[in-house]
């Protein structure tokens, strides 16, 4: 069957993420260097992060708490309140930060629109995304916006499904194989990858990933063409 919908990811894929993220730990470390030492406070975040995610999901409200909760671990709960409040300016920094779309990124939407029903389909906190893609001025190139609180096969198959189409067309570009890539493999659906030079560990795989359904980009700039080739 020939594409109906092309699914976007947006951090990372559309706009800058995930530095944002290694400045803001950086930060962090800062703080508490009197207590232990950058490698070790990096784990310990990382650790609260994994064990939060249940719980706060996505986002940078998430990580503010999670910095929290390490700080005062770390401490053994000395940490003064000023700290903690250095803490929260740390992520409202974040939240405020200017969206930088990655290169190439509007002339693909404008390329592809018209030809296919574009959707944007990322996970996080509902508020910081739709603050992002207000800041992008993306939003005009959009039939349909999923925040989606994670993305696993079952999320893409009711994505998919709310969409009234077949996953075989279906293609979903983004810059992580384990939450853009292989869910919509699995269910039957294309996939494009566009690493970015910045992963978070937690979407990191070991192996690499073969499928006929699947293709890899260097940037955003060369998916149009090779959508049109797939189609």
């Amino acid at each position: 069957m020939p594409l109906k919908v092309i699914a976007f990811d947006a951090d990372d894929t559309l706009w800058v993420n995930e530095p944002f993220f290694r400045e803001a730990e950086e930060k962090f470390a800062g703080l508490l260097e009197d207590f232990m030492p950058e490698h070790a406070i990096m784990k310990e975040l990382y650790r609260t992060e994994i064990e939060n995610l249940g719980l706060y999901g996505y986002g940078i409200k998430g990580f503010m708490l999670s910095m929290i909760e390490t700080a005062m671990r770390i401490s053994d709960h000395k940490a003064p309140l000023a700290l903690v409040e250095k803490v929260i300016s740390i992520g409202r920094e974040m939240l405020e930060k200017p969206v930088e779309l990655l290169p190439g990124v509007e002339e693909v939407l404008q390329s592809l629109n018209g030809d296919y029903r574009m959707v944007l389909a990322t996970k996080g906190d509902l508020l910081d995304q739709e603050r992002k893609l207000k800041k992008s001025g993306l939003e005009k190139y959009f039939h349909h916006i999923e925040i989606m609180s994670e993305k696993r096969t079952s999320d893409f198959e009711k994505l998919i499904r709310h969409l009234d189409v077949q996953p075989s067309e279906f293609l979903m570009m983004g810059n992580s194989l384990k939450s853009d890539i292989l869910p919509v493999l699995e269910l039957g659906g294309h996939a494009i990858h566009i690493p970015f030079h910045i992963t978070w560990v937690h979407e990191q795989i070991e192996h690499e990933v073969e499928h006929e359904r699947f293709a890899k980009v260097t940037c955003i700039s060369d998916a149009a063409e090779l959508i049109r080739t797939m189609d």
